[in-house]
């Protein structure tokens, strides 16, 4: 059948798979979730009437009894089964439960894959207004866990999640500890609750961990303090003045830029622009300059024996590897061919065979990058401690919902944070050995046991006997060493470009009514370069335009964001755009000023130590 909702975009939605199968939620061993059971043996009656209207209140509950409830075009979509066989990763579709995902979905899966969301269909919300969302329970750092007391567990302290009474005062006890009780109180969202870096956290003594965050409100007013009786120090924290201040979030506002991004969709599809040209077109260019730059790095490795012929094959090596890293991130999006399948392949032998990483963790990472982009406790990308912050969140050891973990601002992210403008690019000259340790831990923890990963580790084995025999082939330790380091370092600026488009801006949190298109556009910017150097950036200095349309090919960004900059100004948002030089000023002005702000609080503390402030 076919189901047309106005307002939402201009192609029906077609239901043709019957993948309702997977939808039965599954059976809980415990006996304490008896009543759970029973819930979702109820809900499960409920799925046969797919049109039916499911209240909001009724939404909450179902989450807190545990279905993973998505909203796309109006219709409920509950994907509690299948969020372990998403091939974007379950934590993809944990940001989204209770919310509308309707611009998300559509950005990163082509059509054939959204004509089969019909068989999770469960109903429809009330299309009469713009649906006010929910908190997923990922954001207050909940889990489902069948074997507690109430369903839940708390896998890491969020932010949220010491800001809401609600979960800190209703704490039941389980055999195995203390279990959050998730309320309907809990899942209302709190928008723009850190707005402007307005982040005015709550200790949580109640909760009796140890890593409770610190008080390091930054507000627009300040308190001082004197040090010596001479100088007055500003405790309270100020926003980096880099990064622009945001606006309070308008839910019909934000409805209404997400319609108008959907026809700017339809735009750029009747255009041609979401079409990948292949090989033989679009990827003329690179292919001639990775086959020269491979031949030079073989022609100097071979034909020279001189130090300086040996430095220049490493050189080349290294421009080799920057260049392919972008080939590498067009695959990943599928914007090679088109085809899924044929990417990962050319992506996965790119990456793993000749690179010497992981095209999956990639995947995994950057998924997770795009969703929630700049959110200081959700985006990998941005989570660097103990060696960069671009945010005085992260002096509040921040739990990782991506990679499970409290990020410690301890004294070794103190000493390096104190001086990382000072060593940003000596750091970013090393970030591929990075890639290295971040690759080889999600193949040997994360990674599914299936044809992919035989293949991707069949290809680091390969990339290392050829780079290990291309070492062995060098006259002592040291030249081996010296090659390594020069064909590695010479990969830096790729790194320098992937920060360049986000550590100088927004990083503030403002729930889950910001819509997709607002935040994508306060959270990236762009780098202004002739045509003649794109190739360098690799589609990377289009950053705005690709988060926004993740599936158009590279070489058809630049088209695409002339469409973008003009629905911009019809929307009266900002298009961030900065020459490349003026970008990385503003990313090192960025780093100064929370490096300040750390000096700023050891100087306090030391000074409250010495019992001097009064």
């Amino acid at each position: 059948m076919t189901i047309k909702h106005a307002n939402t975009q201009q192609h029906p939605v077609v239901y043709d798979c019957p993948c309702h199968r997977h939808l039965n939620p599954p059976t809980s061993s415990s006996s304490a979730s008896s009543s759970i059971s029973t819930r979702k043996t109820q809900s499960t009656r409920r799925k046969v009437d797919r049109t039916r209207i499911i209240p909001r209140s009724e939404l909450a509950q179902r989450i807190i009894d545990g279905e993973n409830l998505v909203i796309y075009n109006d219709l409920v979509l509950d994907l509690t089964r299948w969020a372990d066989k998403h091939p974007g990763g379950k934590l993809a579709v944990l940001h989204f439960v209770g919310r509308d995902a309707t611009d998300e979905m559509d950005a990163y899966h082509s059509k054939k894959d959204l004509r089969r969301v019909g068989g999770f269909v469960v109903g429809r919300v009330d299309d009469r207004e713009p649906y006010k969302p929910l908190t997923p329970p990922i954001s207050l750092g909940l889990i489902r866990d069948p074997e507690s007391a109430t369903g839940w567990r708390r896998e890491g302290l969020t932010r949220l999640y010491a800001q809401n009474e609600d979960l800190g005062k209703k704490d039941a006890r389980g055999e195995g500890g203390y279990y959050p009780v998730l309320t309907r109180e809990a899942l209302e969202p709190v928008d723009s609750l850190f707005e402007e870096h307005d982040h005015d956290r709550k200790n949580s003594d109640e909760s009796g961990d140890e890593d409770r965050f610190e008080d390091h409100s930054s507000s627009g007013s300040s308190s001082g303090s004197r040090v010596d009786g001479e100088m007055d120090i500003p405790i309270s924290l100020h926003p980096t003045p880099q990064i622009p201040r945001v606006e309070k979030i308008d839910l019909r506002r934000e409805h209404a830029r997400s319609l108008a991004y959907r026809q700017l969709r339809t735009r750029l599809e009747h255009a041609g622009l979401f079409q990948a040209e292949g090989w033989h077109k679009g990827y003329a260019g690179d292919l001639g300059r990775y086959t020269i730059l491979a031949g030079l790095a073989a022609g100097f490795y071979f034909w020279s024996t001189s130090t300086w012929g040996l430095f220049c094959s490493a050189v080349f090596l290294g421009a080799f590897w920057h260049q392919l890293t972008f080939l590498a991130h067009d695959a990943g999006h599928t914007g090679i061919t088109g085809q899924a399948g044929k990417d990962r392949l050319i992506g996965t032998v790119v990456a793993n065979w000749v690179g010497g990483l992981s095209l999956s963790w990639w995947k995994d990472n950057h998924n997770i990058h795009h969703l929630v982009t700049n959110h200081p406790e959700h985006d990998p990308d941005i989570q660097h401690i103990p060696f960069f912050a671009i945010s005085t969140d992260f002096f509040g050891n921040l739990w990782s919902t991506y990679y499970k973990r409290v990020m410690p601002f301890d004294g070794f992210s103190n000493m390096m944070v104190k001086v990382q403008h000072k060593v940003y690019y000596v750091v970013l000259a090393f970030a591929r050995f990075n890639l290295y340790a971040n690759s080889y831990g999600y193949l040997a923890l994360k990674m599914p046991r299936n044809k992919w990963f035989a293949f991707e580790l069949a290809g680091l084995v390969f990339f290392w006997t050829w780079f290990g025999m291309l070492l062995k082939g060098l006259d002592g330790w040291k030249m081996r060493v010296g090659y390594l380091l020069v064909s590695h370092i010479v990969t830096s600026p790729v790194h320098v470009q992937i920060v360049l488009s986000h550590f100088a801006r927004s990083t503030a949190d403002l729930g889950p009514s910001e819509s997709f298109v607002s935040r994508q556009l306060r959270t990236t910017m762009d780098v202004v370069c002739n045509e003649w150097i794109e190739f360098f950036h690799g589609g990377l200095h289009l950053q705005v335009t690709h988060h926004l349309f993740p599936r158009i090919p590279r070489h058809n960004l630049r088209r695409a964001s002339k469409l973008v900059k003009e629905y911009c100004q019809e929307q009266e948002i900002e298009y961030a755009e900065y020459s490349f030089t003026e970008g990385n000023k503003r990313v090192l002005g960025v780093l100064k000023d929370v490096a300040d702000q750390v000096s700023l609080l050891t100087k306090v503390a030391e000074a409250d130590a010495r019992g001097e402030l009064h």
